[in-house]
């Protein structure tokens, strides 16, 4: 430097100022750094002083120690952002520079659809920022195949994305890993369409859960297992039956090789509840459970895990019952009869009624104890005693006729109406 310039009155000046580089604000200059501060970092670029970067004009990355950023004697490049500011000094930026000579870069893979590379730098709300020159931002979305919940853990990674948005008014990137995996395991998937059939038993991972399902990665595809294929039982959310992350053997129900969807079933691969009680069970026999819903109609009985039978209102008693809370309450432990089974549509009716046929033998057993009752010798006719009730021709006291003689009693009644003189009356 002592070559081309000289110290005067305090000032360095060019020997000759045909030395000095000619530069305006916007240019990229290059230089060597000095010094390196705190705050900023001075850098050689061959002018009559030096230029000098700001820390937060030295990296995308927010906060950064201009240690960890440069080293002294690194050449480098910076962007012209004022050529001599109030206090006559010249300032620079290395990340604008930086983003400049990217953005060329950036573009050009933006239009050929080529792989960026870049490290996580940050984690922020609803992604991540890699550095590819410039602040790229990675939606959380396309971060991978599947959700990802954690997304510190990629902090510090290097990944490879795809280019799917370009705004340079915004200076706006926006990226997408999703796309390189998804391109990466094609010919997978395409394998997987090819070779699996209807019928299949496979195992995956599940993926993601969603309100009327839960998707599996079947290694290279994602299939969905319908909220209705998840268990035998009723389910109001796939979460009651599997978890993100979890490991499952499920039944390939369709696939659609043109849509390239693949239907999956989880409750084909286990035992099913229902079917085991209809194998074991008979029409007739009783059966425990425990009520768990009344209705208008009857009452709900858990005969097994998943399994339910009705009880309609008409088999809860002998008697007419207006309401089910009349004779049970939800959670009573029941003994109940089987009077049907409906394998076809998954259907048990129970019933807290006796069988037929020992309500007739009931019935039987109370009407002879009537007719027995009826056929008994009155006290009167026991050849002891008088009988301390009445007898019906007896009632209403006096010496009354027996009620062969009514009709003599009528004809009497009759003849003293005539001794009267009606015509008088």
């Amino acid at each position: 430097m002592k070559d081309f310039f000289r110290e005067e009155n305090g000032e360095v000046v060019p020997i000759d100022d045909s030395v000095l580089i000619d530069f305006k604000d916007g240019d990229i200059v290059e230089g060597d750094v000095v010094r390196i501060d705190k705050d900023e970092v001075l850098v050689d670029i061959g002018y009559k002083s030096e230029g000098l970067i700001p820390s937060n004009e030295l990296s995308i990355r927010k906060g950064a120690d201009p240690h960890d950023v440069v080293e002294l004697g690194q050449h480098l490049e910076a962007l012209v952002m004022q050529k001599e500011d109030a206090d006559g000094r010249l300032i620079l930026s290395a990340k604008r520079a930086a983003f400049e000579k990217a953005w060329n870069r950036i573009e050009e893979s933006y239009n050929d659809q080529r792989v960026v590379e870049g490290p996580v730098i940050e984690v922020v709300k609803g992604g991540l920022i890699i550095d590819i020159g410039l602040r790229g931002f990675l939606p959380a979305s396309l971060v991978d195949i599947r959700r990802v919940r954690n997304l510190d853990s990629f902090l510090g990674d290097k990944l490879e994305c795809k280019v799917i948005e370009l705004n340079r008014s915004r200076n706006n990137v926006v990226l997408s890993r999703r796309a390189v995996l998804e391109e990466e395991r094609k010919e997978e998937r395409d394998k997987i369409l090819t070779t699996l059939e209807e019928g299949d038993i496979v195992k995956g991972t599940v993926s993601n859960l969603v309100d009327f399902g839960a998707f599996v990665d079947l290694e290279g595809i994602d299939g969905l297992i319908h909220i209705s294929e998840l268990s035998w039982n009723h389910v109001d959310h796939p979460s009651e039956v599997v978890e993100v992350g979890e490991d499952v053997e499920v039944k390939v129900l369709e696939v659609d090789r043109d849509r390239e969807r693949i239907s999956l079933g989880l409750k084909q691969t286990r035992k099913d509840p229902w079917q085991e009680i209809v194998e074991r069970v008979s029409i007739g026999e009783k059966i425990p459970g425990r009520i768990t819903k009344l209705v208008s109609f009857g009452a709900f009985v858990e005969v097994a895990e998943g399994v339910e039978g009705l009880i309609h209102i008409s088999e809860l008693a002998e008697h007419h019952v207006e309401e089910s809370n009349e004779i049970v309450r939800s959670g009573d432990e029941v003994e109940a009869r089987i009077i049907d089974v409906d394998a076809k549509r998954r259907r048990l009716s129970l019933s807290l009624r006796p069988p037929r046929e020992e309500r007739e033998q009931r019935s039987e057993e109370r009407g002879g104890e009537q007719r027995g009752s009826s056929d008994r010798p009155r006290r009167d006719d026991r050849g002891g005693g008088g009988s301390d009730r009445p007898r019906r021709e007896d009632r209403g006291g006096g010496d009354r006729p027996a009620q062969r003689e009514s009709s003599g009693l009528r004809t009497g009644a009759f003849d003293a109406l005539s001794d009267l003189d009606l015509e008088e009356k």
